[in-house]
């Protein structure tokens, strides 16, 4: 960029740094203060990008990375890579590094003991034509056996961005999977924005959609009174690159990406419209115009927390258990930009959030909470890490 176009967006950019919209909606801008009395711990390494884990009853963690390979760790030792039974794809024009699709999320079905069954969601096709996909195997012997493919976006979309992709089982045995917007302009769909296809139910573009377990589209699901793409759970999202269900009280909580800034902390609530991009803090990237006119907009759901210092979101959890009484229901997500885990507890009916933030000086991938309660972050590198989170006092 030439002193003098520089010299002309300055100005905005200065404005745009200092502001803080006038709204009942909690921002987190900076200052958040660092929490104390924790240690962190390193349980394994030489991780190619990692993306996700889940544990087995048996205390074994599966460990996904996005070239397409799958990490075992059992009693402090991390197996050698095991090759995912379908081709994944960045999505970009060329490795697994260019773009952000590949293996992505894991999740244990709640009947493993019975049935063995393991979830996958996973980025297929190329930079033209490409699209989040849902699949299952089962796990015998220490490999993944009789996979086969249960849902994928019905519509392709070109380019490597925005494929969503966190799995979560509810309470009822039925999966929900995220599926991003498409991805920023000029990506395009059908000769307009892509993004602005997550504020139309007929597509799954920007969206979380429920499964049962085998794929097929429960009887159930939200009525939205208009033509939708089967399965629509929720709609009106950017990026949903962290979701979990609290174990305690059942809540769905997602967290999203913005663009430049207007980033999101979500309760999902089935049959509703999240408000991107109709409603949002965001700006457009390079040239930080508001991306809409609204922040906020009736029949839209707002957002719990906006994090207006961009904070890059990922992988999320709540704490739950002994381990850390003072976190207990907190909301711990994963942060790319900051390095950190942000810690958000909320007072009564989901109002009023606190945040503070773990520091760990690395990009952060997932966050989970593990059997023993204690919390486990994944390191989004080339030579990732995973990091346990211990009182001191253990």
């Amino acid at each position: 960029m030439s002193v003098r176009v520089f010299s002309f967006f300055l100005p905005v950019l200065l404005a745009l740094a200092g502001c803080r919209p006038d709204t009942d909606i909690p921002i987190s801008d900076s200052g958040v203060p660092a929490e104390t009395g924790y240690r962190i711990e390193v349980v394994a390494e030489g991780l190619f990008l990692p993306w996700s884990l889940a544990w087995l009853p048996d205390g074994t963690a599966i460990i996904t990375e996005k070239r397409g390979t799958l990490r075992t760790l059992r009693d402090g030792i991390l197996g050698d890579p095991i090759d995912f039974p379908a081709t994944v794809t960045s999505g970009g024009p060329g490795g697994i590094t260019e773009g952000q699709g590949g293996l992505l999320d894991v999740a244990v079905s709640p009947a493993f003991s019975a049935d063995r069954l393991l979830y996958f969601t996973y980025a297929t096709g190329d930079e033209t034509a490409n699209r989040t996909t849902v699949g299952r195997g089962r796990w015998a012997d220490g490999e993944l056996t009789e996979f086969e493919s249960l849902w994928q976006n019905p519509v392709d979309k070109p380019a490597g961005q925005h494929f969503g992709s966190r799995l979560i089982f509810l309470l009822d045995g039925t999966l929900i999977v995220s599926v991003g917007d498409g991805g920023n302009p000029p990506v395009s769909f059908q000769g307009e924005d892509i993004r602005l296809q997550a504020q139309k139910p007929a597509n799954a573009f920007g969206s979380t959609i429920r499964l049962n377990p085998d794929g097929s589209i429960p009887d159930d699901n939200p009525d939205f009174g208009v033509p939708t793409v089967p399965g629509l759970w929720t709609y009106g999202h950017r990026n949903i690159q962290g979701m979990t269900r609290d174990a305690e009280t059942g809540d769905v909580w997602a967290n999203e990406h913005g663009a430049f800034r207007g980033d999101e902390l979500n309760l999902l609530q089935a049959g509703r419209n999240f408000g991107w991009p109709a409603a949002t803090f965001s700006r457009n990237y390079y040239v930080p115009t508001r991306i809409s006119d609204h922040i906020s907009l009736p029949e839209m759901e707002d957002a719990k927390l906006v994090w207006m210092k961009t904070n890059a979101p990922s992988g999320l959890a709540v704490s739950r258990g002994s381990a850390f009484p003072d976190w207990d229901g907190a909301v711990l997500s994963g942060s790319l930009k900051t390095k950190s885990v942000r810690v958000v507890q909320f007072g009564l009916n989901k109002t009023h959030p606190r945040e503070t933030q773990i520091p760990l000086k690395q990009r952060v991938r997932d966050v989970r909470v593990g059997p023993d309660e204690l919390i486990y972050v994944l390191t989004d590198s080339a030579e990732g890490q995973l990091l346990r989170i211990v009182p001191d006092e253990i």
